[in-house]
């Protein structure tokens, strides 16, 4: 166990209530949450419904684009407005943001489309678009008020005292977001450590942003709960490393829920000095390599808890030990996690090959493509950024309806994880690295 000199701040309902005084939120009447990843499942089928579906054919009858262009009005001083015009990639990030926000966003609820509300899940990533996009040049003043409306939404997932379904023995009663919308307009329930990453990384991007004190709290309380779900047991095979979920029944210690933390601490760090985030950020990396790493030089996806390695390769989870070990060597300057990180991703960059990523989720590969352009923006060698524009370029042409909405999967269908994953790979190679976290 490391020793823990943060003080764990109880993450304030009241900060976003200061920050959405503009964007007030109101839940429709009646309306109850989905059920969570019923029995500890990884990634439910319907995450993020309603669920639209083409053929292929009516896709592949699109012709080719020359390339949108848009004209916006952003907000100027004073009460003057100004047209900007988006061409390229700011444009296609554009368009397909604002076709997520036409379809899979509920008007007046701050959240977004499920049975009846999306999952956190979802929810982040759409968070993760809509920063992303923020962080185009220019775009920030025509983006206000969304980010508003993102943390109005986000309120919802809240859950101050562990309320709604019985939950496991892996978490402290700190708060965090259900993996659900929480009482009294959702029932709650088990909380995902990975979902409560993705938050707390986007919560102190937007605090980079706005210099809101508030966000910046709210990203360390999320990073108390985390250091809170450390698996230290002895009992553990290869002790420590942090669970799926605080499920009763959960039993993996994930490379997808240990090393975003270990992101998000250095995140912490380089934001408030404080070296006990660093501390476990250093903790958590080696643990995923000690655990984790198999002999081709990828990571695996968990552990047991006789300590056995599930052995399955994702695009993301090679992904955020890229990011993890890039943000420790600006971190601490040494070199030796630059050189790690450029082992993973020619490792990855060899093992996930186009056909390999057209297996995945958009959602996974938005991850890996974030933190291969981070590496890359600072070992100055660009193959992620062909990768990633040669990847949405196909899914533009290919994968996309006349209403800029992207399908995924066969069949192809389209979901909020799919939509936000596409905005936001547009919106980052049109935005520079550093605001990557």
């Amino acid at each position: 166990m490391i020793a823990r000199p943060i003080q764990r701040p109880t993450l304030p309902l009241a900060l976003i209530l200061t920050l959405t005084a503009a964007a007030c939120s109101v839940l429709p009447s009646g309306a109850s949450a989905a059920p969570g990843r019923e029995g500890g499942a990884r990634y439910p089928a319907g995450a993020s419904r309603p669920a639209l579906t083409a053929s292929r054919a009516r896709l592949a009858a699109r012709g080719e684009d020359a390339g949108p262009v848009v004209q916006i009005a952003t907000s100027g001083h004073g009460r003057r407005s100004h047209k900007l015009l988006l061409r390229g990639d700011p444009a296609r990030a554009w368009l397909s943001f604002e076709a997520m926000q036409q379809y899979y966003y509920l008007l007046g609820s701050g959240l977004y489309k499920g049975e009846p509300f999306s999952y956190l899940w979802p929810f982040s990533q759409a968070l993760a678009a809509t920063v992303s996009m923020a962080n185009i040049p220019l775009l920030q003043p025509a983006l206000q008020h969304e980010l508003k409306a993102r943390l109005v939404g986000l309120r919802a997932y809240y859950d101050a005292d562990n309320a709604g379904s019985v939950e496991g023995t892996f978490t402290s009663s700190l708060a965090g977001f259900d993996g659900t919308v929480a009482p009294p307009a959702g029932p709650g329930g088990p909380k995902y450590y990975d979902d409560n990453d993705w938050i707390g990384i986007e919560l102190v991007r937007m605090y980079k942003l706005t210099r809101e004190p508030a966000l910046l709290s709210a990203a360390e309380a999320i990073m108390a709960f985390e250091i809170a779900g450390w698996q230290s047991s002895p009992a553990l095979g290869c002790s420590g490393g942090l669970p799926f979920s605080n499920l009763p029944e959960n039993s993996t210690r994930n490379t997808i829920t240990t090393a975003p933390a270990a992101e998000l601490a250095v995140q912490l760090y380089r934001t408030t000095h404080q070296g006990a985030y660093l501390q476990f950020a250093l903790m958590a990396y080696e643990w995923v390599r000690s655990c984790l790493l198999e002999p081709g030089g990828l990571y695996g996806d968990h552990v047991d808890r006789r300590g056995i390695l599930e052995p399955h390769l994702w695009s993301y989870t090679q992904g955020v030990m890229i990011g993890a070990g890039t943000l420790l060597y600006q971190a601490t300057g040494d070199g030796v996690y630059l050189y790690q990180a450029r082992q993973t991703a020619a490792a990855a960059l060899a093992y996930f090959t186009p056909d390999r990523l057209g297996e995945e989720i958009p959602f996974f590969i938005s991850i890996y493509f974030r933190n291969l352009l981070y590496l890359d923006s600072v070992t100055h060698d660009p193959p992620g950024p062909q990768i990633a524009q040669t990847y949405v370029d196909y899914a533009w042409q290919h994968n996309r309806l006349p209403d800029n909405l992207f399908l995924a999967g066969t069949p192809p269908s389209g979901q909020l994880l799919v939509q936000a994953a596409i905005a936001q790979i547009y919106a980052l190679l049109s935005s520079p690295p550093r605001t990557y976290f």
